[in-house]
């Protein structure tokens, strides 16, 4: 509710800028252009976006997906001990870390909310330090194929929209590291 607030205000004060100014003609001219440009991209992205959903659902379908939970378990039980013997809460987890991993930001964030879910039960109205380091995982998301990014590049006309890949890589291990970090150290002092 803020945010439409906050971006409302923004707009109203933009177009009010405009008119004083006498850029009527033109801030009308911004936002239709604007708009077009909006809905080309998310055209654009739609393909993509499918491929990698459907990469996703042949992974679930194959068994590739419950392999790579497999693999992440060990790690998702250190990160969430107390829900290391909720087998329910971790495959929502594996599931959402694994789109994450495939730069799926869209599929991931379902996932996320479900794992949340579950992980809300157990403290209702009240955000668990589990709650709290799903929400800096899946914040900061470490990626190993950037979908989104690569497609929104290959949109705006890129020739190797995956070119950015060790900078993604060295980013996002970095941001899960100081994420990770900072959520264990405020989970153990500040009671």
């Amino acid at each position: 509710m803020a945010m439409s607030l906050i971006w409302t205000a923004m707009v109203g004060a933009a177009i009010l800028c405009g008119l004083a100014t006498g850029n009527g003609p033109a801030v009308a001219r911004g936002a239709l252009d604007g708009a077009a440009a909006g809905v080309e991209l998310c055209l654009s992205m739609m393909g993509v976006l499918c491929l990698w959903m459907g990469v996703m659902e042949v992974m679930e379908r194959s068994g590739l997906a419950g392999g790579l939970s497999k693999l992440l378990r060990p790690a998702i039980k250190r990160l969430y001990p107390d829900f290391a013997g909720t087998p329910k809460v971790m495959d929502a987890v594996s599931a959402n870390l694994s789109a994450n991993l495939l730069g799926l930001g869209n599929a991931a964030t379902p996932l996320g909310l479900e794992a949340a879910r579950l992980m809300a039960e157990r403290t209702p109205g009240v955000a668990s330090d589990g709650l709290c380091m799903l929400v800096v995982c899946n914040t900061a998301s470490l990626q190993l194929i950037p979908t989104t990014v690569a497609s929104l590049r290959s949109a705006a006309g890129s020739a190797n929209p995956f070119d950015i890949l060790p900078a993604v890589w060295l980013a996002s291990a970095v941001s899960v590291v100081v994420g990770v970090t900072a959520a264990k150290l405020f989970a153990r002092f500040w009671r």
